[in-house]
C-alpha cells in the first residue's frame, strides 16, 4: 500500500484529469426512437425498432446496455454506429480468457519508472518527493476502462466486447463501473466519472452471465434477421451490388442457416460473401461461384464437408424456391 500522503496526492492528481464536458454544446442529442433508426441508417446500420428503443434508453437513462446474440449479427457494429451517431470516441475493451485488471484498467510504466529513478540518483530530493514523481500520472498507462471515465471531452462510448469470454472474477469487477460509473483501485482509491460513458456490452452467449451483471444493464437480443431485413442490410452496406446477386446471396445464406451447422454464417459472413462476389465481378451466385467462395461463409471443416455432401447446386436450387 502507498503512504497516506502520497495516496492523497496521487488521487488528487488523477481526479484533476477528469474534466466535465457539460459546457460543450450537445448537437448530437437524439430526439426520439425514429431519430435513432434514421441516424443508424446513415451509418449503414439497419436497426429495427426494438434495438433503436434500447439504444434510445441507453442514452437517455444513462444505463449500460447488454446486447446478446449469435456471432456476426451486428452487436459490435451497433456500438460503432452509436459512437458515430453521437460524434464521440469509441473506447473498446476486447475481452478474453484471463483478462485482468492491468490489461483492462491501468498499469505502471515500469521501464520508464526505473529510468526516472536512475536519473534521480544523487539528487537532493526526499524519498517522498521521488516516490510522488515516479508514481505520477506521467507514468500511468491508462487502459480502456480507466480511459472511459477520465475522458476530457464528450462522454465516450465504452464497448466491452464479448464479455462472455472473460472469467467470472472480471465480470464481478465490472459491477461497480456498471452501477456507479466509478472504479476503485487499491493504490489510488475511488475514481468517479464526471461524464458517464455510454456503455455497451456484447455477448455471444457462450456462457451464462451473472444475474448481478444483468440487473445493472438494459438488455437486447439480436437474432438472425429475416430475409427482407438482411437484403436491406446488404444493400445499405454495399449500394453497388446488383439486386439479383444480393438476393441470391441472402437466400443461399438462409438455406445454410437452416442446416445443422456448428458455426452458422452470420450477417458478417453474408457481407463478406457479397463483397467477394462483387470483387470477382459476378452478376449472380451460380454453383461454381458458390463452391469457390464457401470459405467466406463457412469456418469449419465439418461444415464445409456437410454442405458439399448435400450439394451446393441442390442448396442453391432450394434457395431460389424460397418465398
Amino acid at each position: 500500500m502507498l503512504s497516506g500522503s502520497f495516496g492523497e496526492f496521487l488521487r488528487a492528481r488523477i481526479r484533476r484529469e477528469v474534466v466535465s464536458a457539460s459546457g460543450r454544446v450537445v448537437a448530437t442529442q437524439i430526439r426520439d426512437i425514429e431519430d435513432v433508426i434514421d441516424r443508424f441508417g446513415r451509418q449503414g446500420y439497419v436497426a429495427d425498432r426494438a434495438l433503436a428503443t434500447a439504444i434510445y434508453l441507453l442514452v437517455r437513462l444513462g444505463k449500460p446496455l447488454l446486447i446478446e446474440g449469435h456471432a456476426g449479427v451486428g452487436k459490435t457494429e451497433a456500438a460503432k454506429a452509436l459512437a458515430a451517431m453521437l460524434e464521440t470516441d469509441l473506447i473498446r475493451l476486447q475481452c478474453y480468457e484471463g483478462l485482468d485488471l492491468h490489461s483492462a484498467v491501468y498499469e505502471w510504466n515500469y521501464q520508464k519508472q526505473l529510468l526516472a529513478i536512475k536519473i534521480q540518483e544523487g539528487s537532493d530530493k526526499t524519498v517522498e518527493e521521488k516516490e510522488n514523481y515516479v508514481f505520477g500520472s506521467n507514468f500511468l498507462l491508462k487502459r480502456p476502462l480507466l480511459q472511459s471515465i477520465l475522458s476530457e471531452e464528450q462522454a465516450p462510448v465504452l464497448l466491452i466486447d464479448e464479455i462472455d469470454r472473460a472469467d467470472e472474477a472480471f465480470e464481478a469487477f465490472l459491477l461497480e463501473l456498471l452501477a456507479e460509473f466509478q472504479i476503485t483501485i487499491p493504490e489510488l482509491g475511488t475514481i468517479q466519472a464526471k461524464k458517464a460513458p455510454h456503455v455497451v456490452l456484447t455477448s455471444n452467449s457462450s456462457r451464462e452471465l451473472s444475474d448481478a451483471l444483468k440487473r445493472r444493464c438494459l438488455y437486447h437480443w439480436i437474432d438472425y434477421p429475416d430475409l427482407q431485413k438482411e437484403l436491406e442490410i446488404v444493400r445499405a452496406r454495399l449500394p453497388e451490388i446488383r439486386q439479383g446477386l444480393s438476393s441470391d446471396v441472402v437466400r443461399f445464406i438462409h438455406i445454410l442457416r437452416g442446416m445443422d451447422l456448428s458455426k452458422p454464417p452470420g450477417v458478417a459472413e453474408t457481407l463478406d460473401l457479397s463483397r467477394s462476389l462483387c470483387l470477382l465481378e459476378k452478376t449472380n451466385l451460380d454453383p461454381e461461384a458458390a463452391q469457390e467462395t464457401l470459405g467466406c461463409i463457412l469456418k469449419s471443416a465439418d461444415d464445409l464437408s456437410k454442405v458439399r455432401s448435400e450439394g451446393v447446386g441442390k442448396l442453391l436450387s432450394r434457395s431460389r424456391g424460397r418465398e
